[in-house]
């Protein structure tokens, strides 16, 4: 009898456009039956926002003539763009969330502000498997060749193996060529923060606005971080978990006067 085909959803946070998710698609093709669901327009930087206060749209659409995928263009942000998947799109739930690839880094402190990941995580939390993908790469030209393998590979493995429970996976790709990357190496988030600044100007009727902008800083001198890793020439692979309870504090907490 036929092997039934891995339902794959595949989802970012740069648009339905974007080439990166045209290259997450391409991939995805390979392995599974193919469903996108994705922002009419770039969400970057929404992390886990959801629309509450509006209306929602999600309309078929076509960007590649007699694709085999089935595409849907919605009007909210990447968690949005889950979550109207799994509950009014999808036929069953699906085997394997893919998100991305992202146009630039979602290493270390990145990822709280990630839509790319934000979608991976709310699939996560739905109990689909899911990994986000990133490349260091803010250009809308960037050359996504050099990720088709390790997209590939770290996707089949996700469908044979299964995630661990409440983990989805981080994966970031060092701006190289095929050639020059080292390989994968599955490693923890750097400590790492922005040194953040606000460039204020004012607009010709006079009013102040503000662009924000910021310097990286990681202090963290770790082999075992994904900072090292890409910049190393490896593919930086981190499992992530959603549940955000800090358990190592639960005992310092309780030793406070709460009573």
């Amino acid at each position: 009898m036929p092997t039934k085909k891995p339902l794959i959803l595949v989802t970012n946070d740069d648009g339905i456009t974007a080439p990166g998710i045209r290259t997450l698609i391409e991939v995805m093709n390979e392995l599974g039956e193919v469903y996108v669901v994705a922002p009419d327009s770039p969400q970057s930087g929404m992390g886990h926002a959801i629309t509450i206060n509006d209306t929602l749209y999600c309309d078929k659409v076509e960007i590649t003539e007699n694709a085999p995928q089935k595409e849907f263009s919605c009007s909210g942000t990447p968690v949005d763009c889950v979550k109207l998947a799994v509950n009014e799109i999808l036929k069953r739930k699906p085997d394997l969330c893919v998100s991305g690839i992202n146009h630039g880094s979602n290493s270390s402190i990145n990822v709280i502000y990630s839509g790319t990941m934000s979608a991976a995580v709310e699939a996560g939390t739905l109990g689909i498997p899911s990994i986000g993908f990133s490349l260091l790469d803010y250009s809308l030209e960037a050359n996504f060749e050099a990720t088709k393998k390790y997209v590939r590979q770290l996707a089949k493995e996700c469908l044979e193996n299964g995630m661990p429970k409440g983990v989805v996976l981080n994966v970031n790709f060092p701006k190289l060529k095929a050639s020059e990357i080292k390989g994968i190496k599955v490693c923890r988030q750097a400590n790492a923060h922005w040194i953040e600044n606000f460039d204020k100007r004012t607009n010709p009727l006079g009013r102040d606005y503000y662009w924000l902008t910021g310097e990286f800083v990681n202090e963290d001198k770790g082999e075992d971080t994904d900072e090292w890793a890409l910049r190393h020439g490896y593919v930086s692979v981190v499992p992530v978990q959603f549940d955000l309870t800090a358990h190592h504090a639960i005992k310092d907490i309780n030793a406070w006067d709460l009573t």
